[in-house]
């Protein structure tokens, strides 16, 4: 397992990308209400992933990357299929995903 301080600080990197994520979807005015569905969930399921981080308990840890990541894994499927989305959300949303996989696969 990474150390706690690592985890924290992958962690608030995802959580600049996922407000990244959510301003440039507000921005662009064209992504469906399914996506911006979906990066709500990704920035509420965040807010509780913060309380989950100071527990230190790696098994809770582990179960909160693993919803964000599935969050994140929905996110990208949405944003595939809504032909209208601008590149810049598109990245956004990328790089959130990317980010929770390589957490993820750190941590497990």
């Amino acid at each position: 397992m990474l150390q706690a301080n690592e985890v924290q600080k992958r962690f608030d990197r995802i959580e600049q990308a996922i407000v990244q994520a959510r301003q440039s979807t507000m921005s662009d005015g064209n992504a469906s209400p399914e996506l911006q569905d979906c990066i709500e969930k990704l920035d509420r399921e965040s807010s509780k992933a913060k309380q989950v981080l100071q527990s230190q308990d790696e098994e809770k840890i582990r179960d909160c990357v693993d919803q964000l990541e599935m969050l994140g894994d929905e996110a990208k499927r949405t944003c595939a299929q809504d032909a209208r989305v601008a590149p810049q959300v598109k990245d956004a949303l990328m790089k959130v995903h990317d980010q929770l996989s390589d957490l993820k696969h750190q941590l497990h």
